[in-house]
């Protein structure tokens, strides 16, 4: 290989290819070197079901009741991002959109009492959902009706609470929430790991 370049990445993980992005589309020639045989590196999405048991090293293969390899597509480090997020632009900007496959997540669920339970989202779902009682039910679905008709610069939606001076804390006991629905409102729609979302002071 006798041609001179700007750049040499090692590894297709998905920190070098933005790196190698960014430059690529700024002029830079890069070369792009990764020592497996698949792309992605750790971020990598093994198929078929056999590269993932070789690279593992588990012997005899996947078992026949688990069907066809070409039918698996496993993610070594499955990957959350917010639509609307930073990483997402930047992943459009430097092009490494063309190595990747995006799918809406189709819900959140929780595990209650020995169940899994589908988290409401909509007014529909608030309504059916056996997470809560029924008048518990009427009280989160007027909290999803506030906060997707909320606009910022329209004070007729605020009903009443600051946006930069109310906690969350302060709404949750506006619309009269018990625990658990803050608990899955904080964790599975809000998406806080931790309890901050409950114990302290977040404004909205």
């Amino acid at each position: 290989m006798d041609e001179e370049y700007d750049v040499i990445v090692l590894g297709t993980g998905l920190k070098e290819c933005i790196l190698s992005g960014i430059m690529s589309v700024n002029g830079k020639k890069v070369l792009h070197m990764d020592q497996n045989s698949y792309y992605g590196a750790e971020s990598a999405s093994i198929t078929p079901l056999e590269e993932l048991f070789k690279r593992f090293k588990v012997a005899g293969g996947p078992p026949e009741s688990m069907g066809r390899g070409r039918d698996w597509n496993v993610d070594l480090i499955p990957k959350f991002l917010m639509a609307n997020g930073q990483l997402v632009k930047m992943l459009l900007y430097t092009e490494v959109t063309r190595y990747l496959d995006f799918k809406v997540v189709e819900g959140s669920f929780v595990y209650k009492m020995g169940k899994i339970h589908k988290v409401p989202s909509t007014e529909t779902e608030a309504l059916a959902t056996d997470l809560m009682g029924m008048f518990e039910k009427r009280r989160f679905r007027k909290l999803l009706l506030y906060v997707v008709g909320f606009d910022e610069n329209d004070p007729k939606t605020h009903q009443g609470i600051e946006p930069k001076k109310t906690t969350m804390r302060e709404v949750y006991k506006k619309f009269d929430l018990g625990q658990d629905v803050i608990d899955f409102t904080g964790h599975a729609l809000a998406l806080y790991r931790t309890d901050e979302c409950v114990i302290i002071d977040v404004y909205i």
